[in-house]
C-alpha cells in the first residue's frame, strides 16, 4: 500500500510538517505501506504557474500523480485566517475532480490558538467531501499549547488507527472486471459506499448501504 502525505507547512521547522508526521507514525504503526511526503512550499512557484497556464511543472505533476495514485492520502494545513491556507486549496484545486473518489483521507491543520480548532470541521472536511473522498471521523487540530499534551496524542492515535483501518483490504470485497483480468480480488474499502456508522479499532469499521438505512427509517 502507498500512503501519501501533503504537507502545508510554510517555515522550516513547521509544526505543520510535525503533525503530519507523526500522524504518519500512527498510522504505519497499524498497517504497512510506503510513504510519500509532498511538501508544498517546494512546489509553490509550480502550482502559482499551473493555474495561470493550465500545464503542470514535471515535478507538481508527480505530486498530483502521486496523491491520486495513493491508497490513502493524510493532509495537514496550517490556519489562516480561520482557514486552510491559500497554498494548500490551490493545490488540491489542480487535481482531477474524480482523482480522489473513495479514497481515504485523515485531516489536520495546525495554528496559534484553540479558538480554530474546529477549522477541521467547517473547512477541511467540507472541502474533502466535495471531492468524494472517504474522510475519516477523527480530524486532528493542534493549537500551540497541545504539544506534548495527553490529548493531542491520542487523537493522532485514534486518528491514524482509522486511517490504516480504512487503507486495509476487506475481505470479501471484489475488484470490478476491466479488460485486462477476469480475475477478483480484495479492495480497499473506499470502493464502499454507504454510511460509516462506527469506526472500533480492534473491531473495524461498519458500512451500511444508504438504501438499507433509508429502509429502516421507512419501517421504523
Amino acid at each position: 500500500m502507498k500512503l501519501v502525505v501533503v504537507s502545508a507547512g510554510l517555515s522550516q521547522p513547521s509544526s505543520t510538517r510535525l503533525l503530519a508526521d507523526r500522524l504518519t507514525a500512527a498510522t504505519v504503526r497499524r498497517a504497512a505501506a510506503d510513504v510519500e511526503v509532498i511538501e508544498l512550499r517546494d512546489l509553490a512557484t509550480e502550482i502559482a504557474q499551473h493555474l495561470v497556464t493550465g500545464f503542470p511543472p514535471a515535478r507538481l505533476a508527480a505530486a498530483l500523480d502521486a496523491v491520486a495514485g495513493a491508497d490513502g492520502l493524510i493532509a495537514v494545513t496550517p490556519v489562516f485566517s480561520a482557514s486552510y491556507s491559500g497554498l494548500f486549496k490551490s493545490f488540491f484545486d489542480l487535481i482531477d475532480k474524480d482523482a480522489l473518489t473513495g479514497k481515504p483521507v485523515l485531516a489536520g491543520a495546525t495554528g496559534g490558538t484553540a479558538r480554530h480548532s474546529l477549522v477541521t470541521e467547517h473547512a477541511l472536511r467540507p472541502l474533502f467531501t466535495y471531492l468524494r473522498t472517504l474522510v475519516v471521523p477523527t480530524a486532528v487540530y493542534a493549537a500551540s499549547q497541545d504539544w506534548g499534551e495527553d490529548g493531542l496524542a491520542a487523537r493522532i492515535t485514534r486518528a491514524g488507527q482509522e486511517l490504516a483501518r480504512f487503507m486495509a483490504p476487506v475481505e470479501g470485497a471484489e475488484r470490478p472486471r476491466t479488460p485486462d483480468t477476469d480475475t477478483t480480488a480484495a479492495i480497499a474499502p473506499r470502493s464502499l459506499t454507504g454510511a460509516i456508522t462506527s469506526v472500533d479499532p480492534t473491531a473495524g469499521f461498519e458500512v451500511v448501504p444508504f438504501e438499507q438505512r433509508l429502509a429502516a427509517l421507512r419501517t421504523g
